[in-house]
């Protein structure tokens, strides 16, 4: 029987779906014709057919954005996605993050930027723009299948971010016409994702996958068209863009992760963060092969295979981020949406083009016979573009446990302590890397004079080597031979390249680009090695304990510290206070004010006031905090919420209603023996003795019942102490226990248990909630010198720009011919 659903907005939803398959059909014509331009070129209704269709996709792309965004803005809540990704407590650039938090918004951001780069191929590409875009509308025909959202003979295609709630789910509430009324509010973004990060870091990131497709449509267009040459003067620049985007929209998850995760730190080596990295860091070998081929002729196949794989590996990193396979490894992966196996053909589509291409061609392409000479830099860009794709190697093997552990059957286990693992392999890596980037500076293509090698090399050896002892000894990282290397790797990347950009502002400044990504990517490594050797906690706690039932179990208990509103903590060097919250649905914020206190004066040398906000958000497992950091020039501060009083909680604590055990926190249960010294919030406790000789007021001792009483002795802060006995009773074979207060401390002690095989016994210890006031647990982290990264970052990237408008002048003059 049919429903005649009330307050459905359908019309939003039919509008984006007709365009879903007007993108999809418009992207299959415009791939077609742009093949049948490419091998009839003289039929030129094929070359106008194929931009009208990709004009139409073009429109068709914007259609879904702009009715997507409609349905959210306007928490159009009888759809799905709306529902599932936004609420109507963000703001409006949270609802944009919102737009791509599902796997089909962010499908649509691909697609999106593919267009943006399909104009820009329209206009520039001139005589390449065929071959080109023929590649480009392929990958968008499959991508627009993506969102398609049909089932064909059974099975899914796609799925549609316009299909409606009451579609997606089955439950109750749809049999009612009016359910509608009852859904008062989405389900919210993730708070993970409430930074200002988030509104553009995957937009860039995205603009970066989208890009790689270009450099590799390029290297397909030169192999199809045997113009084996020609493609890699127009494909350079593109590579670069690629590279440049990428790379930037990675450092922006780091800040997104430094500033909004609350693991502390910048990079996990989650396999998310893997999968993004390893096409980074091939396209950058691939770019420095194709810089020695241009100048040199030599390692034509690496180039082109560099720059293919690339973009076979964006895809891959897809299939791992979406196909649900890393759901138990990554903390930020997609659930798999049932497009799993559209995800295999997407990986195996490219990949067949790109093997398909080099075989056919492999005989064809250009070659050298002459050997290339080991004082040419040609050769030592190779060398330095295989250890990257060696590097590569080891991050995909890793990352792909449970690719393997899928197609095999086997049950690898992924490593324990990623961050260890990966830093174990990848340090030597970099090591290489950047020595390499010092000293192949000073070489030249083809031929050189090696003694002005030698004199040039040596000297930046020299200063790298004094500057290096004097880092080191600042940085404090001399404890690690391995960090000594990867100091000393970095910082001759510096200087040589110092030395190379000196000489090119003296001279011609085009030269610089490369210079100055090296120098970035050298102070990249130093603050990255930096701020994750030597960051130390600084919020120590030397009891070990913290008075939050459970914390030990989620939190290390002595790297966090207790606060109670309005009374000081030290802590080092500092004066802590927590000052009170205020509530901005649905996160808290706590405000925490900093004293810097001096040594010798005792005078307060600075003030500040940090943030941190949490929400409490049961479906993510409870308190989620994202922490707050102060910045100065050598280091950072960085604190972050772990435990906070809920409101429920505070209520609850300024009730008389309550009583018995319902009147205290969950209690510790310690295993005891004699002797031992046990902690609570306000002192410690000592378990005394045993008393065999105990009694029970109003219950006699039979002949076969024990009675045993537990000798307590509790010491408080205040120095005050009191003594305390509970009781243990077996009797007529059934245990029972009786409680003992110490009503001063908002204490209750329980004798639950004895465990003669394990010659222990059981306290179980209850306290009372703070009375009123509120509390916080939170935790603080010293980063020192974290700015060498975020600088590193910004120089490399004025490096990759320079270097792109310098290949792009060198491409002018032939587009002109």
């Amino acid at each position: 029987m049919d429903i005649n659903y009330v307050g459905e907005n359908l019309l939003p939803g039919q509008i984006g779906q007709f365009f879903v398959i007007l993108s999809f059909g418009s992207a299959l014509l415009a791939a077609i014709s742009y093949y049948f331009a490419t091998v009839n070129k003289a039929d030129r209704s094929w070359f106008r057919i194929a931009r009208l269709s990709f004009w139409l996709n073009a429109i068709a792309v914007v259609g879904i954005g702009s009715s997507l965004f409609y349905i959210i803005y306007n928490h159009q809540f009888e759809y799905h996605y709306a529902w599932s990704h936004s609420s109507k407590s963000l703001p409006t650039h949270y609802i944009i993050s919102s737009f791509w938090e599902g796997q089909e918004g962010s499908f649509w951001l691909w697609m999106f930027w593919q267009v943006v780069l399909g104009v820009v191929l329209l206009f520039r590409a001139k005589s390449w723009e065929s071959p080109v875009m023929a590649v480009v509308m392929l990958c968008q025909l499959v991508l627009g299948s993506m969102l398609i959202g049909i089932e064909i003979l059974g099975e899914r295609v796609g799925s549609s971010p316009f299909i409606l709630l009451r579609e997606a789910m089955q439950a109750p509430i749809f049999s009612d016409p009016n359910y509608l009324s009852m859904i008062t509010d989405g389900r919210g973004l993730n708070p993970l994702l409430q930074n200002y990060w988030m509104v553009i870091h995957p937009p860039t990131l995205f603009l970066g996958f989208a890009s790689m497709i270009v450099p590799f449509a390029y290297a397909v267009a030169g192999l199809w068209q045997k113009r084996y040459k020609e493609w890699i003067g127009p494909g350079l620049p593109w590579a670069l863009f690629a590279v440049m985007v990428l790379g930037a929209g990675i450092i922006m998850g780091s800040f997104w992760a430094y500033e909004a995760l609350n693991f502390g730190g910048f990079w996990a080596w989650d396999p998310v963060e893997n999968a993004s990295i390893i096409p980074w860091f091939t396209l950058i070998a691939a770019v420095h092969v194709m810089v020695a081929y241009k100048n040199s002729g030599h390692s034509y196949f690496t180039a082109t295979f560099l720059v293919m794989v690339s973009f076979v590996l964006v895809i891959y990193a897809s299939y791992l981020t979406r196909s649900g396979i890393l759901g138990e490894t990554s903390v930020h992966s997609f659930t798999d949406l049932g497009l799993f196996w559209q995800l295999i053909a997407f990986n195996i589509i490219f990949l067949g083009i790109m093997v398909g291409m080099l075989v056919v061609h492999k005989k064809h392409m250009p070659s050298t016979k002459k050997e290339e000479e080991i004082y040419s830099r040609e050769f030592w860009l190779f060398i330095g573009a295989l250890v990257l794709t060696v590097a590569c190697v080891q991050i995909i093997a890793s990352t792909s446990i449970p690719v393997f552990n899928a197609v095999f059957g086997t049950n690898v286990a992924p490593p324990v302590d990623p961050v260890q693992h990966y830093n174990k392999w990848q340090a030597g890596f970099a090591v290489v890397v950047g020595i390499l980037s010092a000293f192949t500076q000073f070489m030249k293509y083809r031929r050189m004079d090696v003694r002005k090698f030698y004199i040039a090399a040596v000297a930046s050896l020299i200063g790298a080597l004094v500057l290096t002892a004097v880092l080191v000894y600042v940085t404090k990282v001399y404890t690690n031979f391995m960090y000594i290397l990867m100091v000393f790797a970095a910082t001759y990347a510096i200087v040589a390249n110092g030395q190379i950009l000196g000489e090119a502002i003296r001279g011609k400044w085009k030269l610089a680009g490369s210079s100055i990504a090296h120098i970035g990517f050298g102070l990249l490594l130093i603050g990255a090695l930096v701020a994750a050797a030597t960051n130390e906690v600084i919020s120590l706690n030397s009891s070990g304990y913290i008075a939050v039932a459970g914390f030990d179990q989620v939190e290390k208990p002595g790297e966090n510290l207790f606060l109670t509103e309005n009374e000081p903590v030290q802590m080092g060097n500092y004066r802590i206070t927590y000052v009170g919250d205020s509530i901005a649905p649905p996160n808290v914020y706590y405000k925490i004010n900093y004293e810097e206190i001096d040594d010798e004066t005792g005078r307060v040398v600075d003030r500040f006031q940090l943030r941190p906000f949490a929400q409490n958000n049961p479906s993510m497992g409870g308190l989620i905090g994202t922490p707050d950091t102060r910045h100065y020039l050598t280091h950072d501060v960085y604190t972050l919420i772990t435990a906070a009083m809920s409101e429920t909680h505070m209520l609850a604590q300024g009730s008389n209603e309550r009583e018995g055990l319902d009147a205290y926190e969950e209690p510790a249960v310690y295993e005891t023996n004699i002797g031992d010294t046990l902690r609570y919030r306000n002192g410690y406790i000592v378990v005394a003795g045993i008393n065999r000789d105990a009694t029970v007021e109003n219950i006699p001792k039979g002949e076969n019942d024990v009675v045993v009483g537990l000798n307590l002795e509790v010491y408080a802060a205040d120095g005050e102490k009191y003594q305390v006995e509970p009781i243990f009773l077996i009797k007529d074979g059934s245990t029972y226990d009786f409680s003992k207060d110490v009503s001063d401390q908002g204490l209750r002690f329980r004798f639950s248990n004895i465990m003669p095989d394990k010659d222990r016994l059981e306290l179980m210890v209850y306290q009372k909630p703070l009375p009123e006031k509120k509390w916080i647990v939170f935790k603080a982290i010293k980063f020192p010198y974290i700015n060498f990264f975020w600088c590193g970052t910004i120089i490399m990237t004025i490096g990759f720009l320079l270097s792109i408008f310098r290949r792009n002048k060198e491409i002018k003059p032939l587009e002109t011919a």
